[in-house]
């Protein structure tokens, strides 16, 4: 998980939603606990906390009083929208703009597309 170009918690934060997104942590499903992302990370629990309380800041975890951290409902379909746009905005545009650079027309790009081989 630790790659040195994004702070830990944000890295942290991604985890969780990558496993939402992947059916890994389903909604209104608890996530573990901040000390015990830590132990698992080996992180600090400030660290963790921090993580996990960026996704209740985007709605996409809940705290229930004195029992723990859940998953909210909806919170996949609205990860899966946000990283759609940020596809869009990340990859796609510069694509595009990097194609007609090259002369390469849209049906031109899409055959492309089709034909490559996607590894998983």
């Amino acid at each position: 998980m630790i790659d040195d170009g994004k702070p830990i918690f944000v890295q942290l934060a991604e985890q969780i939603e990558n496993d939402i997104i992947d059916g890994v942590i389903e909604e209104e499903s608890q996530i573990p606990s901040t000390n015990e992302f830590a132990a698992f990370y080996r992180i600090n629990p400030a660290t963790a906390g921090r993580g996990v309380n960026r996704l209740v800041e985007d709605g996409v975890v809940y705290k229930k009083r004195g029992i723990g951290m859940f998953v909210a409902q909806g919170a996949r379909e609205r990860l899966i929208a946000q990283r759609r746009e940020g596809f869009r905005e990340e990859y796609l545009r510069p694509l595009l703009r990097e194609a007609a650079k090259l002369g390469i027309d849209p049906k031109q790009l899409s055959d492309m597309i089709r034909t490559e081989e996607v590894t998983a």
